[in-house]
């Protein structure tokens, strides 16, 4: 079994009267993507606050490559790099001045921080941006001297929350494969509201809604755990709602546009298979048929009901 570099045990934080997060218990490995998993509001950004040192849990502990966060903080940041959701960028300052600021907050021996902001500009693909303003830099750009800031003093766990957020198509693959090139010798625990995104990237995950875990396992048994129960069909020649709800297994059927429908079913295999005998047996001119990825909204009501 892989060693962990994350232990939490009974982790809860209460603001005010009420709950953020409750019970959360959960070990990650030294090496990989482990996905966070959860809505807006659901906790990932209160564990992950916690789990970096940035707040003091009401109840619970984290351990960090086996030392205690609450009772020796300084040793346990050492360890860690984190990008929260809104990079703590200084606008004002180059890329270096910056980098060079973060090597210094992290306590590095003056003589490591050069070459560690030059390894960590490289790998980030910023190193031919060293002496621009951060504020002129695009988007995507701030966000990889974000993650540069997060690995500069090579800590062994890296934490991303929504590090995607806000980026144009390219510059999100761009940083997936950024991230996949970090995780290679170290953990990273990537936090997203978006499904996608995680599947895309992780072989682990940790879901979390309302402030509890409901799902901690491979990517691959959460996809077999969570079965689809709707189709989506694209027709030149539609039929009305009421004859494709006479197909057996069907038991709802919504229109998404003039040529596309939803067709929610009961679980049967075989309902893609009597929809294209249906369509081609009575003309509707069937151009497509997918399995609908559920809204994660419903993941969540399927995996809390099974966790209850």
């Amino acid at each position: 079994m892989q060693e962990t570099i994350v232990k939490i045990e009974g982790l809860s934080h209460r603001y005010t009267s009420s709950w953020a997060i409750r019970d959360i218990n959960m070990e990650i490995g030294k090496r990989g993507i482990v996905g966070l998993l959860g809505s807006n509001g659901a906790g990932k950004s209160t564990t992950m606050n916690i789990l970096c040192g940035a707040l003091n849990q009401t109840m619970g502990s984290v351990y960090i490559n086996g030392i205690n966060m609450r009772e020796a903080p300084e040793l346990a940041k050492q360890e860690i790099g984190f990008l929260p959701q809104n990079p703590p960028l200084y606008l004002d300052l180059t890329v270096d001045e910056y980098l060079h600021y973060c090597a210094g907050l992290r306590r590095m021996p003056k003589d490591r921080i050069k070459p560690a902001v030059k390894e960590a500009k490289e790998r980030c693909g910023v190193d031919h941006f060293g002496h621009r303003l951060l504020r002129n830099l695009s988007g995507g750009y701030r966000q990889r001297v974000g993650i540069a800031q997060a690995i500069v003093h090579r800590p062994k766990l890296v934490v991303l929350d929504e590090p995607t957020n806000g980026l144009d198509p390219n510059q999100i693959i761009e940083v997936r494969a950024l991230i996949k090139e970090i995780a290679a010798d170290r953990a990273v625990i990537f936090s997203s509201h978006i499904l996608s995104e995680v599947q895309l990237l992780c072989k682990e995950i940790k879901m979390i809604e309302s402030g509890r875990i409901v799902f901690s396992d491979t990517m691959d048994a959460f996809n077999n755990y969570v079965e689809p129960h709707s189709l989506i069909m694209h027709m030149e020649n539609p039929p009305a709602v009421e004859e494709v709800e006479k197909v057996s297994g069907v038991t709802r059927v919504e229109f998404l546009t003039e040529r596309q429908i939803r067709v929610h079913f009961n679980g049967d295999q075989e309902i893609a298979e009597r929809l294209i005998t249906a369509s081609v047996n009575k003309g509707w001119r069937l151009r497509e048929i997918s399995l609908d990825k559920t809204a994660l909204d419903e993941i969540f009501k399927q995996l809390s009901s099974k966790n209850n």
